[in-house]
């Protein structure tokens, strides 16, 4: 991870397995990973493993953008951490941790040099933010 790197985080009401599954499985990935209304994520492939690849496609309603978010993994822990570098060579790690209040998820991100790092910052968390409301609904 590069010295300015962006940490967000949020606590979700949901057992471990819950979690889990809903951050890795490509039917859950496609209800939560986008970060606001009017976008949407119509595709989701993921291979959970070291050296496995995931890519989710993300893009707006209106049909106005769309992107690729991909990468591949260098570590899994079950119910522990996850972690992987993206496809532009940047590296993410997820933190899983049991606490008395819920399943605390702390990701971790190396920023890219176009956007600044409130907006970036503000634009995963409220991903993060959209995981945790997903998954406290199912």
């Amino acid at each position: 991870m590069k010295n300015n790197a962006i940490t967000i985080e949020t606590i979700v009401d949901a057992p471990m397995s819950k979690v889990w599954e809903c951050w890795n499985k490509p039917e859950y990935i496609t209800r939560w990973a986008f970060a606001s209304d009017d976008w949407e994520a119509p595709a989701a492939e993921n291979d959970l493993r070291v050296g496995g690849m995931f890519k989710t496609t993300m893009s707006a309603k209106d049909k106005s953008a769309s992107f690729d978010f991909g990468g591949t993994y260098t570590a899994v822990e079950e119910h522990v951490r996850i972690e992987y570098d993206m496809d532009d060579t940047r590296q993410v790690r997820i933190e899983f941790t049991q606490t008395p209040e819920g399943i605390k998820i702390v990701q971790t991100f190396d920023p890219e040099s176009e956007n600044s790092l409130e907006m970036q910052k503000n634009g995963w968390q409220a991903i993060l933010d959209n995981f945790k409301k997903y998954t406290e609904s199912i």
